[in-house]
């Protein structure tokens, strides 16, 4: 059987906020070098034989994947589109269908997060192949990986008589206590959770319906009732919201006779959280992890991100200070793990800056709010080459539109004309209107919005290359 890598990109990661946020968060980003997580992801399975992805996430997510992926030259065989988030035990049954479907027969499937750290490719690769004879026997393979510390943030898996590197799983255990997690060490036997799976697809299908039937029918018809929309599979939403929420641990894992583990020792983290992040990527003499504009004086054991702005730190140690355009956090390693209240009293204050950047992504470009007041708002819209905007309409503003660089096609109700650097439009409230890259470099225009109401949700979208007529996503 083929080889089929299995990326989950449904979190929000929001323990490592202000970078990353819902409707961006971590695997989508570059924290421990030029490329995303998802991107990682993706190319260490590369020298494995597989054949191309199957790709869980987010609907809202479904353009920054696909154009992530696209820059590192991986075409996914299935981008499978999550209406809700359900765990990975749904999350894994809707992958094993498309898998199965796009390629007509059983495979196997190895089941990855998007968001993890894996320093040692080499040895990654070597535990995949060691654990092949076993998937293809049956087996669903459970990466344990290597513990030398006694973490309390992660699930354990106690290995039962090894049959040389594969073991039958004894037990999975809870995240334990610093007294218990000290003991799993010292034993030997027992190794952390990875998350990540080696297993037939079929034979996935065939543990689930068995432990877990409402699963494994809601997954198999909202699978059979999925259309096809560019590249992404829609599942149906009316049928997959009524899946309940089950992890594959306590769906399947936990319950089959045939779950084994395999030994993964290849510098792996799940960056989970500020703290972890500053352990994953390499430190300066003074223990300090250091991005962008950066200066320090006696600092030490520090991790420092500065996006848009010159950070400047005395006297720390052991500190967190990420700062983007929008919010600095500022707290100490031992206190990361409180960055998800912060999040949960954003969220119940109604503020944007738990879900959204003030640079905003779309599948067209971006746009980044960089001025607002009452009753006007300034972007920067930057549009890739070739892309073309919805053909749209807002009730209660209007918009001026200045070019910086390149050349924009324009539509404003009847009219369609072009604008070149330094020229500039209006559009009134009620137009119709679209912006359009003809060229072959980006397009960068102000827009200044005025009117009484400026939220995105005023829009209405007549015509879209992106499929979300009628939205305002």
């Amino acid at each position: 059987m083929r080889l089929v890598p299995v990326i989950l990109s449904g979190g929000a990661g929001t323990r490592l906020w202000p970078l990353s946020r819902e409707l961006h968060p971590k695997q989508l980003l570059a924290l421990t070098g030029n490329r995303t997580m998802i991107q990682e992801t993706a190319l260490r399975t590369r020298d494995l034989d597989a054949a191309a992805p199957v790709v869980v996430c987010n609907e809202q997510h479904r353009f920054m994947v696909a154009e992530q992926l696209r820059q590192q030259g991986v075409t996914p065989s299935a981008i499978v589109l999550e209406p809700v988030g359900r765990n990975t035990a749904p999350a894994i049954a809707l992958a094993a269908h498309a898998a199965i479907a796009a390629r007509g027969e059983d495979c196997l499937l190895l089941v990855l997060p998007a968001d993890h750290v894996i320093r040692d490719v080499a040895a990654f690769q070597a535990s995949v192949k060691l654990a092949l004879p076993a998937a293809m026997a049956g087996k669903l393979v459970a990466f344990g990986v290597v513990a030398r510390t006694p973490e309390t943030g992660y699930g354990y898996i106690r290995r039962g008589k090894a049959e040389g590197d594969v073991a039958p799983i004894a037990e999975f255990v809870e995240k334990p206590t610093l007294e218990k997690a000290q003991q799993f060490i010292q034993s030997g036997d027992y190794f952390w959770n990875s998350g990540m799976f080696l297993f037939g697809a079929q034979r996935f299908l065939d543990e689930l319906a068995q432990h877990a039937p409402d699963i494994a029918k809601v997954s198999r018809e909202a699978s059979e009732a999925a259309k096809r929309d560019l590249d992404f599979i829609r599942v149906d939403s009316a049928i997959f919201e009524k899946c309940r929420s089950d992890s594959i641990d306590y769906a399947v894992m936990e319950k089959t006779r045939d779950a084994v583990t395999v030994p993964l020792d290849a510098g792996w983290s799940d960056v989970g959280s500020w703290s972890s992040l500053h352990e994953a990527v390499a430190q300066d003499a003074d223990g300090n992890v250091q991005h962008g504009d950066v200066l320090l004086e006696d600092t030490s054991g520090s991790y420092i991100y500065a996006e848009s702005r010159l950070v400047a730190a005395i006297g720390l140690k052991d500190h967190v200070v990420v700062e983007t355009k929008d919010a600095v956090l500022v707290a100490p390693k031992n206190r990361v793990q409180d960055v998800k209240k912060l999040v949960t009293r954003l969220k119940d204050l109604g503020r944007y800056e738990h879900s959204l950047h003030r640079e905003v992504h779309r599948p067209w470009g971006s746009y980044d709010s960089i001025e607002n007041g009452e009753r006007y708002q300034v972007k920067r819209l930057s549009v890739k080459p070739g892309a073309i905007m919805s053909l749209q309409m807002h009730h209660h503003r209007a918009e001026h539109w200045i070019v910086v660089s390149g050349t924009a096609r324009i539509t404003r109700n009847d009219e369609v004309f072009l604008l070149a650097e330094n020229e500039s439009t209006y559009i009134p409230i009620g137009a119709k209107h679209r912006i359009e890259n003809p060229g072959k470099v980006p397009l960068h225009m102000i827009e200044v919005q005025s009117g009484s109401y400026l939220g995105e949700d005023d829009i209405v979208r007549f015509e879209d290359r992106y499929g979300r007529e009628g939205t305002n996503k």
